[in-house]
């Protein structure tokens, strides 16, 4: 794939117009660093001429030599300036972009998710994000200010003597030309040296995450071992692409060196032609080592292009995967009462080759609880997953309050029904932010009440902190009933109209599990419930109880009913014991 200059502008008006104001002053600084760099060879001409004219005084020249100075001071400083707000502003538009990337990749389907892991996803956004910007600070303003240093250069040294003047144009010319047309070569192996790169974030995610597995089972060899073969491809394909760098490097350095060669040369022969003086012959080398300068720039730049290039690749390919979910025009769905939710001949299958849920039908009567039965692998956590929209039904329907999910936007769908899992999700923050998902619209009274309906005011006070305690990553300083119960206060603070509760009881110990059930209670009152049992003890809050096996509804009906017929599959799962209903 080759980037077109189309693309690379089209990136940078894309991100840089919300801040065109401080692009407008970076472009201005730049411009009258250049300025300045210009106008002082011009100083050094005038003094070393004046020399030998009689009518200049000795004050004449230590005023020059004090100008000379003082351009050499602001030139410093409007250089440092533009330094500053290059950055500012590079980051300003990385973080932009940033944003789009992580808010597209969150939208994709889970699909998309599970064929990449959190590491390689991490590096594609923060890595592909970080190498912009450089682009948006150095790259575009620089490659510019550098090709209006060159024409300065040039203009001034033809206004001396056209004649050096052609020699400076042709070497300028050759020489972008030359870097132009060897611009893209190392794209893709700059591509290659990234994608390995992000392999190897994506191992290193996956087995610091596995780091207790890993050790238990003796596998710490076989995994450094993986660990150096990554590293030893990452090696090979940096070399690759530092060698077409230093290659370019190379063609530029020859291109100088010619440069150089003649300028001289010309020079010579108009200084023994007496067409030009001293003083103008010092201001051309002045010129010449200046010229060098924004030559070995843009090759610098040009090298920036290369790995550019490669990320425009990546995050092109990135962009252009489109979520199967579209979200829907909205269902108006009920704000304040319970939800009915109703499966209508289900089917749905993760792959083509393998259906996960079969013609599945049930209803969830406004207000009722359904509890949800099933061996693992049975379908359970799908038919949560399928509530959420985050895989879509191959045939039948799922209705909400009457309405298709597909109706609903995402945003409304999500808010009006929420789930409860074993493992809940805790962020390195206080516990106000963990409940809150860091909405500091929710007032700490809003909060207290939550807490205090729920009864869990004795867990709170528990707390050292209060709301301001700060939880470790994972939630490690939580057991995991308080967990849950900082997960049921998040449920509690949105007012669902169904809930989705992935029962996990059977873990805690009995005082925590008698403050689970009584929060569990007023979580579940006035409001719809799939309760995804683990003993069948907790089924006693289930109006209807639905079994699954291998994705097939087994058995679906009245809870009294289904207990009293000694036939029903629910009855006998209470005979023979708990284990059969596992997850």
């Amino acid at each position: 794939m080759h980037i077109s200059l189309r693309q690379y502008y089209d990136i940078l008006i894309r991100y840089l117009r919300p801040q065109m104001p401080r692009f407008v002053l970076l472009s201005t600084l730049v411009i009258a660093s250049i300025g300045l760099q210009i106008i002082n060879p011009q100083i050094v001409r005038y003094f070393i001429d004046a020399v030998k004219t009689p009518a200049i005084t000795a004050h004449m020249l230590m005023m020059a030599a004090l100008l000379f100075i003082g351009v050499a001071l602001v030139q410093q400083g409007v250089g440092v300036a533009a330094a500053y707000m290059g950055e500012y502003v590079a980051w300003v538009a990385t973080n932009a972009l940033r944003e789009e990337l992580a808010t597209h990749c969150l939208r994709l389907d889970m699909h998309f998710h599970h064929e990449r892991s959190p590491g390689e996803l991490i590096e594609r956004i923060e890595g592909d994000a970080l190498e912009f910007a450089t682009f948006f600070s150095t790259i575009v303003v620089r490659v510019a200010a550098n090709l209006l240093l060159l024409l300065g250069i040039i203009i001034v040294v033809f206004y001396v003597h056209w004649k050096m003047g052609v020699a400076f144009a042709i070497f300028t010319v050759v020489t972008l030309v030359g870097l132009y047309l060897v611009r893209g070569i190392a794209v893709p192996y700059q591509k290659a040296h990234r994608d390995i790169v992000t392999e190897f974030f994506g191992f290193l995610e996956e087995r610091l995450a596995g780091t207790e597995d890993i050790r238990s089972s003796g596998a710490v060899g076989f995994t450094l071992r993986r660990l150096f073969q990554l590293m030893t491809i990452i090696l090979h394909r940096w070399r690759k692409s530092a060698m077409i760098g230093t290659c370019i490097r190379l063609l530029a350095g020859i291109l100088l060196i010619s440069g150089f060669g003649a300028v001289f040369v010309i020079g010579y022969m108009l200084f023994r032609q007496s067409a030009i003086t001293v003083g103008e012959i010092i201001m051309m080398i002045f010129y010449t080592g200046m010229i060098a300068q924004p030559i070995r720039e843009l090759t610098r730049q040009v090298e920036s292009l290369q790995t550019i290039g490669a990320t425009v690749e990546r995050m092109s390919e990135v962009l252009s995967q489109s979520a199967a979910i579209v979200d829907g025009p909205g269902a108006g769905l009920p704000t304040g009462e319970p939800l009915a939710l109703e499966f209508d001949h289900v089917t749905f299958a993760y792959r083509e080759d393998k259906t996960v849920l079969h013609d599945v039908s049930f209803r969830v009567q406004p207000g009722h609880v359904l509890g949800l039965l099933g061996r693992t692998g049975s379908g359970k956590t799908t038919i949560a997953r399928l509530v959420f929209r985050l895989y879509e039904v191959q045939q039948g329907a799922i209705r909400l309050g009457e309405a298709d999910i597909r109706q609903a936007t995402l945003e409304e769908l999500r808010h009006r029904v929420a789930f409860v899992t074993q493992d809940v999700q805790l962020f390195q923050a206080s516990v106000r932010d963990n409940i809150t998902f860091f909405d500091a619209s929710v007032p700490d009274e809003r909060i207290m009440e939550v807490i205090e309906a729920l009864e869990l005011s004795d867990w709170f006070n528990g707390l050292p902190n209060g709301l301001d305690t700060r939880l470790q990553t994972g939630g490690r300083s939580l057991s995991a009933g308080e967990a849950q119960l900082l997960a049921f206060t998040r449920v509690f603070l949105r007012n669902p109209g169904l809930v989705i509760l992935d029962e996990a009881s059977s873990r805690l110990d009995p005082a925590t599990e008698a403050l689970v059930e009584r929060a569990v209670d007023h979580l579940l009152k006035d409001r719809s419930a799939i309760v995804i049992a683990h003993r069948l003890g907790t089924l006693h809050r289930a109006n209807e109880v639905l079994v699954l096996d291998e994705g097939r509804v087994l058995e679906y009906g009245d809870r009294q009913q289904l207990l009293a017929d000694e036939t029903s599959r629910f009855h006998e799962l209470h005979k023979t014991g708990l284990e059969e209903v596992m997850v």
